[in-house]
């Protein structure tokens, strides 16, 4: 018998398409795809199951079902699917807090891969060049994504302590970046205009949306208890990502940031959060050494190989001149409280 894998978020293009490559593994005998939504294309011979893990009812899913391996990729990095803050924050944590206490109720549950993020270490002015795994935040996150994802981690750890039988395997995941990948991220770089943070070029890495799904395969099929950051190798500078996507930028001081990327949002051209801000200035770096040695996991794509790929999707910037001043002025007028909604 092979293995039953139950994975979270399967609305979502990424969680929908890992879901469909284990449907191929001769080692996994049924899939079961759960969430509040029915995937957004083709989920082939996965099972769905219309659930809400903020619900007592994804135990029940659990039990029935016989699950011996839940993978969870349904922490979101926008509200955008979400529909709010709010509701993405009780997605995020009340949501994992509900499946790990239906996965600690479960005496079939042997394995438990969660999809992290490398946000959990935040950004600022204090960072090492290189974050490892045993490092914390040198800024601890108030709020946003980078909150969530500090606190899902630390419910896993607690999981983890009261269920020591269970294997469980977080991967800290660099930005997920490719050609078929929509994220606050992606959306960003497809901007016409791209705002930066005036006087900051960030250090960037990325990780391919290829090696995400093959590494959870290989800690689906293959566990290795622990914590890892997982990226491509090498370090991208931001100025250099949007020289290469030929993009104008519109440099922006720190402090109006904010109300830029309100703009942003309301304009509907990308999730352009505040807790981006920090990200967009400092950037961060992680060693990927214990990804290598202790997980056996080796990208196919560098850093800059992932955002040459994602470039091929990304319409190089074509505005004349006269089209970015005008933006400048429509930012500066806005912040100055001259703007208008017919501007």
């Amino acid at each position: 018998m092979g293995r039953v894998v139950l994975v979270t978020g399967v609305s979502m293009d990424l969680g929908r398409r890992f879901a469909r490559q284990l449907t191929h593994l001769d080692d996994v005998d049924r899939v079961i795809g759960v969430d509040v939504l029915p995937p957004r294309g083709d989920a082939g011979a996965v099972q769905f199951v219309r659930a809400d893990i903020r619900n007592p009812v994804i135990g029940k899913v659990i039990a029935r079902e016989q699950v011996d391996t839940v993978v969870h990729m349904s922490v979101i990095a926008s509200p955008g699917p979400a529909g709010s803050r709010t509701s993405m924050k009780e997605l995020n944590v009340i949501g994992t807090m509900q499946l790990l206490a239906a996965v600690q109720q479960s005496p079939n549950v042997e394995r438990l891969v969660v999809k992290s993020s490398t946000a959990y270490y935040g950004a600022s002015s204090r960072d090492p060049a290189m974050f490892t795994e045993d490092m914390g935040p040198k800024r601890e996150a108030r709020s946003g994504y980078g909150k969530d994802v500090a606190e899902v981690e630390g419910y896993v750890r607690g999981f983890s302590r009261r269920r020591p039988d269970v294997s469980v395997t977080m991967l800290r995941a660099a930005n997920v970046i490719g050609p078929l990948v929509v994220s606050p991220i992606s959306s960003y770089f497809r901007m016409p205009v791209v705002p930066t943070v005036l006087g900051y070029d960030a250090r960037l890495q990325f990780l391919h949306e290829h090696d995400l799904l093959g590494v959870l395969q290989q800690v689906t099929l293959d566990p290795v208890h622990g914590t890892f950051n997982v990226a491509g190798d090498g370090i991208m500078m931001l100025s250099q990502a949007l020289r290469r996507l030929g993009k104008p930028t519109l440099k922006v001081p720190s402090f109006a940031m904010p109300q830029v990327g309100s703009l942003v949002r309301q304009a509907r051209l990308a999730d352009f959060l505040p807790d981006q801000i920090g990200f967009l200035s400092y950037g961060r770096g992680v060693d990927t050494t214990r990804m290598r040695t202790v997980l056996g996991f080796t990208p196919r794509y560098t850093t800059p190989e992932a955002f040459a790929d994602f470039a091929t999707s990304v319409a190089p910037g074509a505005l004349s001149a006269s089209r970015v001043e005008a933006a400048e002025q429509l930012v500066r007028g806005t912040l100055s409280g001259r703007g208008s909604a017919g501007a």
